[in-house]
């Protein structure tokens, strides 16, 4: 008995596929292409259509809600604000809110739903009010409420004269004293009165002389006798003398509590002011029915405080009472007229000035 080779294993029966299969597997994978195709299609149609709407067009399931789509073309919204920067409304204008006009869509005419979005301010509370320009900062004061300072005549720095409770309205020196007190040339008492008919001393007529006049000094003081150096008026006679007004008496004295003559008074003023003296003064003194009892050595200075209008007499011009004691009120007239010759004040009107006399 012959052994034989072992034999090739049987092959599996093979069947030929059937038409009805063959379908079967071609429908399988077109379904299975189809599903690729319309994902991967679905994917590169959500891109194509954001370049064909608008960024207020309905988002794609990838977008969330409160959010912009990019577009290629970006339109311009009227308070949008380039580059991240705050922009600000013009003070006079006022935004009201508006309802926003719903875009359509260009192929089905309907409007198209827009996602909520959040509403940010133009103006946040942060950005300060710009300055306006020139034209309406001019309209703005015009239409304020508060009053406009326009230029006022200078006020006058002279404060108003002091109420002497013993100068009456109708006194003849009343004008004189309320120019001399409201510029602290004369000064009252602490009991409110000026005593215009008390006699001056010729240290209180050196102190009125010192307020009066601001001249520089041209002679030498002198040490007097009989004025202490810690004497009240020590500054003011030296003063009177070293600018001319007035002179000491022999043996380097003064008599500082002498009382001061009116012919003395008017000497001093011409002296200080250097007044020339006139050709003829016995022609001009002869205006003075007491005339003859000028001191001689006064006639030449008595013309002289004539002619520049120096002169007050009460109550009679004419009377010129050389050697009578000056009162605080003519001195106060006086004084008041050698400053209106020096163009420091203004000349008033008075019936007890003499008038300088016509030139024959």
């Amino acid at each position: 008995m012959t052994n034989r080779p072992p034999s090739e294993p049987e092959s599996s029966q093979r069947t030929a596929l059937g038409f009805d299969e063959f379908i079967a597997v071609l429908v399988a994978f077109t379904t299975i292409g189809a599903i690729l195709f319309w994902s991967l299609s679905g994917r590169n149609s959500s891109w194509n259509l954001n370049g064909l709407l608008s960024p207020e067009s309905t988002p794609s399931s990838g977008v969330q809600p409160n959010q912009v789509l990019p577009s290629s073309t970006p339109k311009v919204q009227p308070n949008a604000v380039p580059n991240n920067v705050l922009s600000y409304s013009s003070p006079e204008a006022v935004v009201e809110p508006k309802t926003p006009t719903l875009p359509t869509n260009s192929a089905t005419a309907s409007p198209i739903v827009l996602p909520s979005t959040q509403v940010i301010p133009t103006q946040p509370p942060q950005v300060q009010t710009p300055v306006s320009s020139s034209t309406e900062v001019e309209s703005s004061i015009k239409s304020s409420a508060l009053p406009l300072v326009t230029p006022a005549k200078q006020k006058s720095i002279i404060p108003p004269p002091i109420a002497f409770n013993d100068v009456p309205n109708n006194f003849w020196a009343r004008p004189f004293i309320d120019v001399l007190s409201s510029r602290g040339i004369v000064e009252g008492f602490p009991d409110y009165s000026f005593r215009p008919n008390q006699p001056v001393s010729r240290a209180e007529f050196a102190a009125i002389l010192e307020k009066a006049f601001d001249q520089e000094p041209s002679k030498t003081a002198i040490a007097f006798e009989d004025v202490p150096p810690k004497f009240w008026a020590t500054p003011a006679i030296d003063q009177a003398i070293s600018t001319g007004f007035l002179k000491g008496y022999p043996k380097k004295t003064f008599k500082p509590e002498q009382n001061i003559s009116r012919v003395q008074v008017l000497v001093a003023l011409v002296s200080g002011l250097n007044l020339k003296a006139p050709t003829s003064p016995n022609q001009i003194l002869s205006v003075y029915k007491d005339a003859k009892d000028i001191p001689t050595y006064a006639i030449s200075k008595i013309g002289t405080a004539t002619v520049n209008g120096l002169v007050v007499n009460d109550p009679n011009p004419q009377i010129l009472a050389p050697n009578k004691v000056a009162t605080r009120a003519e001195v106060a007239a006086m004084i008041h007229q050698a400053l209106v010759k020096r163009g420091k004040l203004q000349a008033i009107s008075s019936e007890n000035i003499v008038p300088s006399p016509s030139p024959p």
